[in-house]
């Protein structure tokens, strides 16, 4: 008797640390991705975080999506940047995600009070896919205060 009771506790010990290690290191959710590879293209993610998706009606390959532009859109704000959404994520979990895009304000064009309406699953989706993408690329140029010149190129809005 005693020794069955070893075996269910040590059993029950590595079941407990295995959880504890899934817990920290979950494995995506393909089925996720999937899905946050539609909420990206539907959403128009792809549409700035994608150089040259626009410009070529969409036919970029993956490998290349979401890493941000260096296209410019300069108004009274200054000249933004749509950021590489995979280094924006790289280093947040899947709950700092949805916390961070229910919460999220950034200056035109973005539209982030569209983000901020998504359901909790889909932006779930959408970090999983970003997750899914690899290598995250170099960021995109820096915010540019209202004034200063940008030295790539851009849209001026009235």
């Amino acid at each position: 008797m005693i020794r069955l009771y070893k075996v269910v506790a040590t059993s029950l010990f590595w079941m407990g640390i295995a959880a504890q290690v899934c817990a920290a290191e979950p494995m995506p959710d393909h089925s996720m991705a999937e899905r946050g590879r539609y909420i990206a293209q539907v959403s128009g993610c792809n549409d700035c975080h994608t150089s040259g998706y626009l410009l070529n009606d969409g036919n970029v390959p993956t490998a290349q999506w979401l890493k941000g532009d260096s296209f410019g859109w300069r108004g009274p704000w200054g000249t933004t940047y749509p950021p590489n959404l995979r280094i924006f994520v790289s280093n947040m979990s899947e709950d700092e995600w949805v916390i961070t895009a229910k919460s999220l304000k950034r200056r035109p064009p973005m539209p982030w009070f569209n983000l901020n309406a998504m359901s909790e699953p889909d932006l779930r989706a959408l970090y999983q896919f970003i997750r899914s993408l690899g290598e995250p690329g170099q960021p995109a140029p820096a915010y540019l205060p209202p004034g200063e010149e940008p030295k790539t190129p851009y849209a001026l809005f009235p």
